[in-house]
């Protein structure tokens, strides 16, 4: 038979061990974020950028996607882990060898989505690899929110292309496997 000091102890110490499971979650929550961005630049289109932009939310597990638009600028999305993102706006702006560097990013907060799963390049073409139907590649957040290496994220993406790319397209990408886009 438990005591009425072993019952308060115990429910005190149940308390607090909750209290701190909610703290965890919301420090957690706490540091997700959105952002929509458009992105500016001399060169970011037909240099494989959007590309880059895959691999970099693949590397850091982020959801949303990269598209072109008509006005010559990239536009993104990006939803995920607050310091990831900040890595990925990093890289964004740094550019690629092809693209344009110190890219301007104007960039503004948008509404967490907790369905979103995916990160998509909208309409991905390559002109280095003479591949000019558009396809869609999607990438699955993996389920563990980890971080992986450059080397690991350009593995992951190769497959998606691969999975992806129909007929010729698809010869002509696994001629040019292992090429920076």
């Amino acid at each position: 038979m438990w005591s009425i000091a072993d019952r308060i102890v115990r429910l005190l110490a149940s308390v607090v061990i909750a209290g701190c499971l909610v703290e965890v979650a919301f420090a957690e929550s706490a540091q997700q974020e959105a952002i929509s961005a458009s992105v500016m630049g001399e060169m970011v289109q037909k240099v494989g950028y959007r590309a880059m932009i895959q691999k970099q939310a693949i590397m850091y597990n982020l959801a949303g996607y990269a598209r072109n638009d008509p006005d010559g600028t990239v536009g993104v999305m990006l939803q995920g882990d607050k310091d990831r993102i900040d890595k990925t706006l990093e890289a964004i702006s740094a550019g690629t060898k092809t693209s344009s560097k110190a890219n301007i990013i104007g960039e503004t907060q948008t509404a967490l989505d907790p369905n979103l799963r995916t990160f998509t390049v909208f309409g991905w073409t390559s002109q280095s690899r003479k591949i000019s139907n558009p396809y869609d590649l999607v990438f699955d957040l993996r389920p563990t929110d980890d971080e992986i290496s450059a080397k690991q994220a350009k593995a992951i993406w190769d497959t998606i292309a691969e999975s992806t790319l129909k007929g010729e397209d698809l010869s002509k990408f696994m001629k040019h496997l292992g090429d920076d886009e």
